[in-house]
């Protein structure tokens, strides 16, 4: 690494957003310089929620910028969905101390996509030497460990080839085969299954609701002020922490354009429920959800159904309906699995952590080949994994 150049930086305005972006790609709008950039002007990512910017960059020998990352340090384990609080409280209880650590991850998202973002003309190698760069900011810096979490599967080989620790998890996402239509993806399905499915939109839309699907600038400032009443419920019902301010979904929208997408729901005119989807390459990402009352299947509709109706009418691969969620399955949301990768930097705690995960990873993929034969498709159909 000798004649490469590698960075810190605290805040994401301190790198050119262009070239940031070239080295990002316009497939995952979650790295978008874009959408980084509105969780800090927001006010969502700060010392108020534990999570400080340290976006890294890597400058090739000839000076030319090779990859970035975006990185964060973090004095807790919340907003990540990658659970490590257990190796934290052994470590500790060693003597050791775990926090501050070093997270490569999009805050608060449980969306798998590229982390190690290079450049297109960067060499070949270049991947390689960021990972060992985030090694080398851990060692220089006192911090216990990086993570790379919802990395892609080939960054965690690469990484894991590097001396990380690899790690799976499970998440349900909708694949398109092909289908014209709802009906046509209902077609695919066991009779049974068929039915319930039916039902359950049926209900929905007979509750006196109206179904919006809003892009862009289509979302009012009225809308975005409602929504964030349902994220807040949502929140205040499962996690009693919002790290989203109210400001970041009009900014959000501002600087994503099209890619927002809000599916929301009206009762005489007044929004009642609402999700927030963001428009990938070739995917549809679920985002946050929330409603006021007490709706029949509305989350389903509004969550599941509508963006696989979405997705359908747009030629999109997939539906990423985020984390959690086993009752997925049956909606045509099948088990797969997610990847990230963690540096230890103190030997004994890497080694207790390497053994964990070589027992954890086979119960992965063994949970998510018994959550398939949950699945709600024909056995003779593509949709059956």
């Amino acid at each position: 690494m000798s004649d490469w150049s590698v960075s810190l930086h605290d805040g994401l305005h301190a790198i050119d957003a262009a070239a940031w972006d070239s080295c990002a790609g316009a497939d995952n709008p979650f790295v978008s310089y874009a959408f980084l950039s509105a969780l800090e002007d927001s006010g969502s990512v700060c010392q108020r929620t534990g999570w400080l910017p340290r976006h890294v960059t890597l400058h090739a020998p000839d000076g030319t910028l090779a990859a970035v990352c975006p990185a964060y340090l973090k004095g807790h384990s919340w907003g990540e969905y990658v659970f490590d609080q257990g190796w934290a409280r052994a470590f500790e209880a060693a003597g050791g101390q775990y926090y501050p650590k070093l997270q490569v991850a999009v805050p608060f998202t449980p969306a798998p996509g590229p982390r190690l973002l290079c450049a297109p003309s960067a060499p070949p190698e270049t991947a390689a030497v960021l990972a060992d760069a985030l090694r080398q900011i851990c060692g220089e810096t006192g911090l216990s460990s990086a993570h790379v979490t919802f990395c892609q599967e080939q960054e965690s080989d690469l990484l894991s080839q590097r001396g990380w620790l690899p790690r799976l998890g499970v998440q349900y996402h909708w694949h398109n085969h092909g289908y014209s239509s709802f009906d046509d993806f209902l077609a695919t399905l066991a009779s049974r299954k068929r039915k319930v499915l039916k039902r359950e939109r049926r209900d929905a839309n007979a509750a006196g609701l109206t179904f919006h699907t809003l892009r862009g600038d289509e979302i009012t400032p009225a809308d975005w002020q409602a929504f964030y009443t349902f994220y807040r419920n949502t929140v205040d019902r499962k996690w009693g922490s919002a790290y989203l301010t109210p400001a970041f979904f009009p900014l959000l929208s501002e600087r994503l354009g099209d890619k927002v997408v809000l599916m929301m729901a009206r009762h005489s005119d007044t929004p009642v429920a609402a999700a927030l989807n963001l428009l990938g390459g070739d995917t549809l990402y679920g985002r946050n959800w929330g409603c006021t009352g007490d709706w029949p299947f509305l989350h389903f509709e509004l969550c599941y159904y509508r963006a696989i109706d979405f997705a359908i009418a747009h030629g999109l691969k997939r539906v990423e309906a985020g984390a959690q969620g086993e009752h997925k399955i049956q909606r045509g949301y099948v088990p797969s699995l997610t990847h990230s990768a963690h540096w230890l930097e103190n030997t004994s705690l890497r080694s207790a952590v390497s053994a964990f995960l070589a027992e954890e990873r086979p119960a992965i993929r063994a949970e998510a080949e018994a959550l398939s034969t949950f699945s709600p498709y024909k056995k003779d159909e593509p949709g059956q994994p």
